[in-house]
């Protein structure tokens, strides 16, 4: 993180409902470690535990509070695989492409398999990720990666579009994927857990303690400093994700940060929750502008999607997205909608996480273009197993070079240009 001083979390639906916030210690005055890693967020609170748990000294610095960024103002949903289909992960990386599907359908099991190891208090429930499609051509899409998950012998139903309406309530779509390992959690409530776990298992962590500058010490450890303090450490890792600055040269560039924002009404009466996801499970849409929704343990819908590129609080400004919901389910129009809130994800050029080795001693993860949740939280077991010594070649992602993207300067004229074609392709049906 940059200079910016520690900010408050900002309102929303989970700052109610999650576990209580950690009395974490502002850094303060000289210390040592082992490994220091910046960012508190699901990457660096994922790569604290796992390497805690096995023993390495491990200190780690949020510049606000754990889950202030992305990490906890995401819809909740945790879904799996990347974005490019698994045909096009064997075309890109070849053999190593097939390691690297199955590590990504099976990230949700590896986030679920942490919160019931150790009693995680975060709503989190395995109920599937639906995959829906809206037009001819996405159903065409869930049509060939339907076929490719068998072929890997993944599981995964290919619902036609009387069983999406009883699904969903409504008929707004040709058909849907359904991968039963998805689910959803709070996740302030589970990044809350993952740090307490990660202390827990010997790992210290600090709030309020922004990263100012990195050098290197005359016997080429790194000092990491801080407003009020400094840690001296043999390795380094970086997990900034969204709101990357620039304290590492270039790796702000290798992003594109989109504003996704969700707007979540009062807990519905039951006759009204029947009526949408009867059966569980979290949605998302394919299309050239997503749109995601579940319901919650308490009956609320969370819908989000694309939204302005400044924060943005309080339901007064997702009324796109509250109409949007009512078209799709009536009953929702005398509802009300209680909290809104957004914040910034992470877009590669490729659309693949990037995970970075810079230097032997530094690590860096990043880019998980919405599907961060599940693949944060695996991505921090992979760093583990690099810094016990596993070789790149037996990883489950590849180890790529930091790449700035071109006229990076522009983003904020391309992703309204991109957010606009993407509208009008959408009410196109392209």
């Amino acid at each position: 993180m940059s200079a910016r001083a520690a900010k408050p979390l900002p309102p929303s639906l989970y700052a109610e409902t999650a576990i209580p916030p950690l009395d974490l210690d502002r850094l303060a005055g000289d210390l040592r470690a082992g490994i220091a890693i910046i960012g508190g967020g699901i990457t660096g609170l994922s790569s604290a535990l796992h390497l805690a748990e096995l023993g390495f000294d491990v200190l780690l610095l949020e510049a606000h509070e754990p889950g202030w960024g992305a990490s906890a103002r995401n819809g909740g949903q945790i879904n799996p695989g990347f974005k490019p289909d698994p045909d096009q992960v064997e075309r890109d990386f070849g053999e190593f492409g097939r390691r690297m599907v199955h590590f990504s359908y099976a990230a949700p099991d590896a986030l679920f398999r942490l919160v019931e190891r150790y009693q995680l208090q975060c709503e989190a429930r395995q109920t599937g990720t639906l995959r829906a499609a809206t037009t001819s051509k996405t159903l065409n899409d869930l049509t060939r990666l339907s076929a490719q998950y068998a072929a890997l012998g993944m599981a995964a139903d290919l619902l036609d579009a009387e069983d999406a309406f009883a699904a969903t309530g409504h008929r707004r779509y040709r058909g849907i994927l359904r991968d039963p390992c998805g689910g959803s959690v709070n996740p302030l409530g589970y990044v809350r857990g993952l740090a307490n776990a990660a202390i827990a298992a010997g790992a210290r962590l600090y709030g309020r303690s922004p990263v100012v500058q990195l050098s290197r010490t005359s016997d080429g450890a790194w000092r990491v400093c801080t407003p009020n303090g400094s840690v001296v450490a043999d390795r380094l890792i970086i997990g900034t994700n969204g709101y990357t600055d620039n304290l590492w040269p270039n790796l702000k560039r290798t992003i594109v940060p989109v504003w996704s924002g969700i707007t979540s009404t009062e807990p519905l009466p039951d006759p009204v929750a029947r009526q949408i996801m009867p059966n569980g499970g979290v949605l998302y849409e394919l299309g050239s502008v997503t749109v995601y929704y579940r319901l919650d343990v308490a009956n609320r819908l969370l819908i989000g999607g694309r939204s302005s590129l400044r924060d943005m609080r309080g339901p007064e400004g997702f009324r796109y997205l509250q109409r949007y919901a009512v078209k799709l389910w009536p009953a929702l129009n005398s509802v009300a909608w209680t909290h809104g809130w957004n914040g910034q994800l992470g877009m590669t050029a490729d659309h693949y996480p990037h995970l970075h080795e810079p230097e032997p001693d530094v690590l860096m993860a990043l880019g998980y273009n919405g599907r961060g949740v599940a693949m944060a939280t695996a991505m921090g077991g992979v760093i583990a197993r690099r810094i016990s010594g596993e070789p790149p070649e037996a990883l489950d992602m590849p180890i790529t070079d930091i790449k700035p993207i071109p006229l990076h300067g522009l983003w904020p004229l391309a992703v309204r240009g991109r957010l606009a074609w993407g509208h009008m392709r959408d009410r196109m049906g392209l």
